[in-house]
């Protein structure tokens, strides 16, 4: 056996260690394990939030597509400073909104500021679909490194087989607690780890960072630069702005929200996080150096390269650093959604049609659903071939359409009604369900279009269409109620 699973399983021990320590002397209601008692600090949620965003698609999407894509990644860098940056006015009025009512999901939060039980069933479900590729990712990435980091001792459909049981058994103990505790451990080496390559390996394998993009524009021209058709200025613009909007929509992150002790961490937060945005420089750095000295990855095998390249450079200890570094990375994200999956169907799906539901039957079921919802992720993840920023972007397609009703319940006079607000999600996921199932782009469904509109994500247009359809569905139903801030 060599020296890097033993690190790897080191670091599983000591997650779910945290874990159980983070639960000590808490009473594991629904309130306490789905968000925290609402009792975090600043640092808490710094750190949650960052654990949340900071996931395998750092370790591996943002490398894998510097190695891939080049120039086109830069857009990884721009949504998400531009997430924390629209945090800083978005998220307190909704932390007031859910303090003063108790909530616990997102959902929740749709259905009472629409007073709609409906568009809470509507959004939990659009959750559950965005949140699916998102834990795909997670169980992806955690095949690849620990399959990668163990020199091939564990398969990678092992390596998913066993994070999931992990996983699972991690969110049952510990709640939203273990995930912020992990969160911790898991920055300060993902920190270590990641500026430690950046650097590293563009000066081991090229002598210097501008070095090592002179030899790969010598030899690959263009390739650090956007392309003028495909991922292009269009693409590169349309894609971080579907992304940075629907950032906040994920279920998982939303419901990050509500473990905050006041609507200042937001802001305070919101000055410090996107400074975090340039540890992803470094996680680029990697992936680039990669580009030259391990080349002929393609398709989802790009997502190896940080580690192929970690392999032929650093002995099998640090190469277990490094995979038990991508285990934390999958696990903190990875139990946060088990938990917004686990409630969104108990809270926002069985107990609307069962009235009688407590909340202590509501907190067991939650619990119990967790493995049923892990289970089903695996499913996808053994016969999804997608490279994990894929992924990643086909949930954010599906939950930014969530964005305009959030974004309009914000409003003193909110000119959408609930009726239009449904309508206009329904609209916009069901244009992204047709053009993802379909594999239409623009350029296949309109060829005579200009090749910059072409070029434009779809995620984007499915959100022009979902505001048209709820503008229009309000209007017609003007004599209605609107909807206005309590």
């Amino acid at each position: 056996m060599n020296a890097a699973l033993p690190i790897i399983a080191l670091a599983v021990v000591v997650a779910l260690g945290l874990g159980l320590r983070a639960r000590s002397g808490h009473d594991m209601d629904m309130e306490q394990w789905s968000v925290g008692k609402r009792g975090f600090g600043t640092l808490l949620v710094f750190l949650l939030m960052a654990g949340e965003i900071y996931t395998t698609f750092t370790f591996l999407g943002g490398s894998g597509w510097a190695y891939g894509k080049g120039g086109p990644t830069y857009y990884i860098l721009c949504y998400l400073t531009l997430i924390y940056v629209i945090s800083y006015w978005i998220l307190p009025p909704a932390w007031r909104f859910a303090k003063e009512r108790n909530l616990f999901s997102q959902p929740d939060y749709f259905a009472a500021r629409y007073d709609s039980r409906s568009l809470g069933i509507l959004v939990a479900l659009v959750g559950i679909v965005a949140l699916v590729p998102y834990m795909v990712l997670q169980l992806k990435g955690l095949g690849i490194i620990v399959a990668t980091a163990s020199y091939g001792a564990i398969s990678p459909t092992l390596a998913i087989w066993i994070g999931a049981v992990v996983l699972t058994v991690y969110v049952m103990v510990s709640g939203v607690r273990g995930s912020a505790w992990t969160a911790v451990l898991k920055d300060f080496m993902i920190l270590f780890v990641v500026i430690f390559l950046g650097i590293y390996l563009p000066y081991h394998y090229y002598g210097g960072i501008g070095a090592m993009f002179t030899a790969i524009d010598g030899a690959k021209p263009g390739f650090l630069a956007l392309p003028d058709r495909g991922q292009s200025a269009t693409w590169f613009a349309s894609t971080t702005l579907l992304t940075a909007l629907g950032g906040w929509m994920f279920p998982h992150i939303f419901a990050s929200i509500y473990t905050a002790s006041d609507a200042r961490t937001f802001r305070r937060n919101a000055v410090f996080l996107p400074l975090y945005q340039l540890m992803l420089l470094f996680v680029f750095f990697a992936g680039f150096s990669a580009v030259l000295q391990v080349p002929g990855l393609t398709g989802p095998d790009v997502d190896l390269s940080l580690f192929k390249i970690a392999l032929q450079t650093f002995p099998p200890w640090f190469v277990g650093i490094i995979g038990a570094t991508g285990v934390l990375t999958a696990l903190v994200p990875g139990s946060m959604i088990l938990i917004a999956g686990s409630t969104l169907i108990a809270q926002n799906l069985y107990r609307p049609l069962a009235r009688n539901a407590t909340d202590a039957t509501t907190g067991r079921l939650a619990k119990g659903i967790a493995p049923l919802l892990a289970l089903a992720c695996v499913g996808f993840t053994l016969y999804g071939g997608e490279t994990i920023v894929q992924l990643l972007l086909i949930g954010y397609a599906v939950v930014t359409q969530l964005f305009p009703a959030f974004i309009f319940s914000l409003m003193p006079n909110n000119p959408l009604t609930r009726a239009g607000a449904m309508a206009g999600i329904l609209a916009g996921v069901a244009a992204v369900a047709v053009t993802v199932v379909g594999g239409y782009t623009l350029a296949k469904l309109f060829p005579g279009l200009p090749g910059p509109v072409q070029d434009l994500n779809i995620g984007v247009v499915a959100l022009a269409l979902n505001l048209a359809v709820a503008f229009a569905v309000s209007l017609a139903g003007r004599g209605g109620q609107r909807t206005a801030i309590p």
